[in-house]
């Protein structure tokens, strides 16, 4: 398995998350409650959460060739958001992505998505997958437009921590290296 170290794409930069990330995490997208809303963890309430998330990363990043990914603006710098990988096997991992409202509408999901399927490709995975809340029509199509093709409806099937206390009707999308189709 190559290990991972950073990608850059058009306009962005994917990279692994440092130490001195923690308060852009936090004050960009991770503390706000629209921005959280359809992701699987809790909304940080405090900087010390989005270093916990740090140190997760690290230890997934110690274990795999790559895992947590950070999403910058290539010009400035600017932290748009985060996505990556949340491994299972060699071959199988998870994605998402979340980006901080001022980022949204511009194609930096798509173009970072894109980048995501891309490093799966390096890292030899056989399948990539990500769940969307049924009712999210913007990730749905992003992951479309990247390649994802959607496997199914699950009813009742996920709990989005930021929303309420009930499961929710989740779509399944799956991506399959060509090698392997």
């Amino acid at each position: 398995m190559k290990k991972f170290e950073q990608t850059e794409t058009e306009r962005l930069i994917l990279r692994r998350p440092r130490p001195e990330d923690a308060e852009a995490i936090f004050d960009r997208y991770a503390n706000d409650p629209e921005v959280t809303r359809y992701l699987g963890w809790l909304r940080h309430t405090s900087v010390e959460d989005s270093r916990s998330f740090i140190a997760f990363s690290e230890s997934e990043w110690e274990r795999w060739a790559v895992g947590p990914l950070l999403v910058e603006l290539k010009e400035s710098g600017l932290l748009l958001g985060s996505t990556g990988f949340a491994f299972e096997t060699l071959w199988r991992a998870s994605t998402g992505y979340v980006f901080s409202k001022g980022a949204w509408g511009k194609g930096y999901a798509t173009e970072a998505m894109r980048a995501v399927v891309e490093i799966g490709r390096t890292a030899g995975l056989t399948r990539l997958y990500a769940l969307c809340h049924a009712g999210h029509s913007a990730s749905a199509h992003v992951l479309e437009k990247c390649g994802f093709l959607r496997e199914g409806l699950l009813r009742r099937h996920f709990e989005f921590p930021n929303l309420d206390d009930g499961a929710h009707d989740i779509f399944h999308y799956g991506f399959v290296y060509e090698k392997y189709r």
